[in-house]
């Protein structure tokens, strides 16, 4: 409770003004609550007090690196460097400085020199878990995997061996452990960034096993102890096995100050992930001053063409041509084996290629795709391959959008033959979009039908409904509060329904 500590020790020193480590420790808990402002108001009340003058231009830095002005962080670490803080041991002082140089060249992004700046404070100081620490996120950053992990191991090996009472492992032998708190004796230690840090170092050699239990390695605490970044990874490492809690933890962390700066993105890509396109699109338009800040311009486009490619009926002209730009290099890139590519991705170039009337493309792209089922079909008789099934999908209903109905349902139906194969949920999902759209139109008597075309859309939930017992018609999304009833959630179940309403709106019709 920073800002609550804060107000205590600004009374405090109202009552004894003599006593300066209050206003100091004032401006302190200011900084540790975010409000850079007023930390640094505070701190211009004892840079003439010799006794804090260090002290105070270390904090002022700090509130500078804090607030992104790393030129203004720079210029008074330099400062110290040249001997202004006069009442600290040179030595101490210079390293200090050194370490904060590393810092902001980290934020620099120029980790190799962090790197060297990092490694000879520790040389110089012996063991410190902190540095340790810095050194091993410098070379993480610089994808230096091995050394990050050895001078992580060296923090763990030394908690371990000095403070057994903190329960390292414990959690993860399902050992029942009452929680450490955050104590000064785990703060120095550095064991809960070094475990995070594994667990993010484990996450990118896609060592997911590892990943998770280095996240159950750290010291125990309970849930509302856990920091920022600790609860920011286990929502992202639990997100396949638990997804709802997973959204929990990352829209409450986006509502905290500060938030890891990962957090902003993580949710916006997992939203498009489980296809909460309109949940994305909300979070990027109630958090706009967030953008420019913590989304890189290629993710902030690829974000805004992924959301707009869902909703076909509204994208504009030059949106097909940006969605163009950034699905055709993941194509590329995996041309020769294109099925490893999502469908939808293919699908939606593929629209974008139609859109902006690159017909050719767009078959030559199908006609790949086809060649490359024949031949897994070929192989693999029995496995079930849907990504022509989905372009063919995806098309049919850009023209059920555009109004020919006529031409999309006969694609779409003809894409899902045969049924034993192509028939699936995300298959169907396209499908029954298509004619339930198709029903409002004829119910509201805007299109008409020829007869022939019914009769095909009525077969085809005949076979859908004989082929579909035992696909589901959704699959329920981690955010869901009510579960569908299992008996409704079919294929078989659906189709029923649709085919019901056809013969009502044509009886009405009659």
């Amino acid at each position: 409770e920073f800002a609550l500590a804060a107000e205590c020790y600004e009374q405090l020193s109202q009552l004894h003004p003599e006593l300066e480590q209050y206003r100091l420790y004032q401006a302190q808990a200011l900084y540790k609550a975010c409000l850079y402002p007023e930390a640094t108001r505070v701190t211009f009340l004892l840079l003439d007090s010799p006794a804090y003058h260090s002290r105070v231009l270390r904090l002022q830095a700090a509130i500078k690196y804090s607030e992104g002005d790393l030129s203004g962080a720079r210029s008074l670490v330099e400062q110290l460097l040249s001997g202004e803080g006069a009442e600290e041991s040179e030595g101490d002082n210079e390293a200090d400085s050194q370490v904060n140089l590393g810092c902001l060249l980290y934020k620099e992004g120029q980790y190799e020199a962090a790197c060297a700046k990092f490694f000879a404070a520790l040389q110089a100081s012996g063991c410190r878990p902190d540095l340790s620490y810095n050194l091993a996120l410098a070379y993480y950053s610089s994808r230096h995997y091995a050394p990050a992990l050895k001078h992580i191991a060296d923090i763990i090996e030394r908690g371990i061996r000095q403070h057994p009472e903190l329960g390292v492992g414990m959690s993860t032998e399902g050992i029942d452990v009452r929680s450490v708190g955050n104590t000064l004796v785990l703060h120095q230690t550095a064991l809960v960034e070094a475990f995070n840090l594994k667990a993010a170092i484990e996450y990118q050699l896609k060592n997911y096993e590892a990943a998770q239990e280095a996240l159950t390695d750290m010291p125990p605490r309970a849930e509302e102890e856990l920091d920022p970044v600790t609860l920011h990874n286990q929502a992202l490492m639990n997100m396949d096995a638990k997804p709802t809690e997973g959204f929990e933890k990352l829209q409450f962390l986006l509502q905290q100050n500060p938030f890891p700066p990962e957090t902003f993105g993580n949710l916006l890509l997992l939203y498009c992930k489980y296809e909460y396109f309109d949940l994305a699109a909300d979070v990027l338009a109630e958090n706009a001053h967030l953008t420019y800040k913590f989304l890189t311009p290629y993710l902030y486009d690829f974000l805004d063409a992924l959301i707009t490619c869902q909703h076909v009926l509204f994208m504009q002209e030059n949106k097909y041509k940006e969605a163009i730009g950034f699905y055709e290099p993941i194509v590329k890139k995996h041309y020769d084996n294109i099925l490893n590519v999502s469908a939808i991705v293919l699908a939606n170039l593929c629209v974008s290629y139609i859109m902006t009337s690159q017909n050719e493309e767009a078959e030559e792209l199908m006609r790949k795709i086809e060649k490359e089922e024949e031949q897994l079909s070929y192989d693999d008789p029995d496995k079930k391959i849907y990504h022509l099934c989905i372009v063919n999908l995806v098309i049919g209903t850009l023209y059920c959008a555009k109004g020919n109905y006529d031409f999309g349902i006969s694609r779409v139906i003809k894409s899902l033959e045969p049924y034993n194969k192509k028939l699936g949920t995300d298959t169907w999902y396209y499908a029954k979009r298509c004619f339930l759209s198709l029903l409002e139109n004829m119910s509201k008597h805007t299109i008409m039908l020829r007869d022939t075309v019914i009769q095909e859309c009525v077969q085809f939930l005949q076979h859908c409904e004989l082929h579909g017992r035992n696909i589901p018609a959704i699959i329920e999304q981690p955010l869901e509060e009510e579960r569908m009833h299992i008996g409704k959630n079919t294929v078989t179940y659906e189709s029923r329904q649709l085919r019901a309403l056809i013969y009502e709106i044509i009886g009405w019709n009659i």
